[in-house]
């Protein structure tokens, strides 16, 4: 067995590292190392002397005993890294992660509290995933930087590629929406797709709840809601009559309608219990105060009222008990948590009734 490089690879590989090297990539299917240079991109088509994987394992070791000063190759303790234990990383550490071409390390570096802008750059170029998008856009620098518009076009332009995987959806949109750098036009067309697939609505639903593209008309009698001081059941009224408010609410019973797994479910309710939150935070006795006070100045919403408490009463923890039961999806999932989805749609219809 040849425990070496053939003289050719190691020739060329030994002058890339005379350079100001960026990144390293290898592409298996053509045998061939890219590097990342301030000059551009440079590569070496390697050439092996015994079987492709163990000679790739020779380069790797050769690369990280360059980057990292490790003699014995990569170390093994990298690949049990779990994506929240960098914490202790620098800057420099994790560049000299992006110059042995381990896939590994690099998802280490997407998942660091240390990347900096130029590193997401850096690591984007070395592995363009879905995944590693939606990390690095969860980075303020990164959205803030250069690359936070890059990721986020490349989230839009490579949603269809989900297809139905509603916790991908999910977690994508996500990303996108805390980004902060999609154009209206762009939030409107994500928004759009729930029309086929209502995971999409969720994370709207969860992080931009009083903005969602599209509101609907207030409810005719808004503008009749009490304005009372410190009272939680007027401060909710009136955000579940508004324009955006009924958005919310119809687009609410969209998703519970039919969700399709129960991450979609328990994302859902609990960004109606966010939504909900100035009745869920107040206590008992000041509900009830404040309940009185409402219907003493307009007793007309008294029905309104009992549809927010049915509302404020759900959250995750609602559904929990069925799921720790069933891994069920789609239609079975649905039939199993009817009891507590069926009373939230009927609420839902009463805050959507016209007077």
């Amino acid at each position: 067995m040849n425990d070496e490089l053939s003289p050719e690879d190691e020739l060329r590989l030994n002058v890339l590292f005379n350079t100001e090297l960026k990144a390293v990539r290898i592409d298996e299917s053509s045998m061939t190392l890219w590097a990342l240079t301030p000059q551009g991109e440079a590569s070496v088509p390697l050439k092996p002397t015994e079987r492709s994987d163990r000679y790739l394992k020779r380069v790797r070791e050769l690369l990280s005993g360059h980057a990292l000063g490790s003699p014995g190759g990569y170390p093994v303790h990298l690949t049990r890294w779990t994506r929240q234990s960098q914490a202790g990383l620098s800057a420099q550490h994790l560049a000299q992660l992006l110059l042995i071409a381990e896939e590994e390390a690099v998802v280490a570096v997407v998942n660091s509290p240390a990347l900096t802008d130029e590193l997401a750059r850096y690591a984007w170029w070395c592995m363009p995933t879905i995944e590693n998008a939606r990390c690095m856009l969860l980075r303020d620098v990164v959205c803030r930087g250069s690359m936070g518009r890059t990721l986020a076009e490349f989230l839009v332009e490579h949603l269809a590629f989900l297809h139905e995987d509603d916790l991908g959806i999910l977690d994508t949109v996500a990303a996108m929406l805390y980004s902060s750098v999609l154009s209206d036009a762009e939030r409107l067309s994500v928004w759009k797709r729930g029309n086929s697939r209502n995971a999409y609505y969720v994370a709207f639903l969860e992080m931009q709840p009083d903005r969602l593209p599209g509101p609907r008309a207030a409810r005719a009698d808004h503008a009749s809601v009490p304005q009372l001081a410190g009272n939680p059941y007027c401060a909710l009224l009136d955000r579940a009559l508004s324009a955006q408010g009924q958005t919310f609410l119809a687009t609410l019973a969209t998703v519970l309608d039919r969700p399709e797994i129960q991450e979609v479910v328990n994302h859902t309710l609990n960004a109606l219990a966010n939504w909900c939150a100035p009745l869920r935070q107040a206590d008992e006795a000041t509900r009830d105060s404040a309940l009185s006070a409402l219907l003493a100045a307009a007793p007309q919403f008294g029905p309104d009222c009992a549809a927010l408490g049915t509302l404020a009463a759900a959250d995750a923890e609602t559904v929990r008990p069925i799921f720790l039961k069933t891994t069920a999806i789609g239609s079975l999932m649905r039939r199993k948590i009817q009891p507590v989805v069926t009373p939230l749609l009927d609420a839902i219809t009463v805050l959507r009734r016209q007077p």
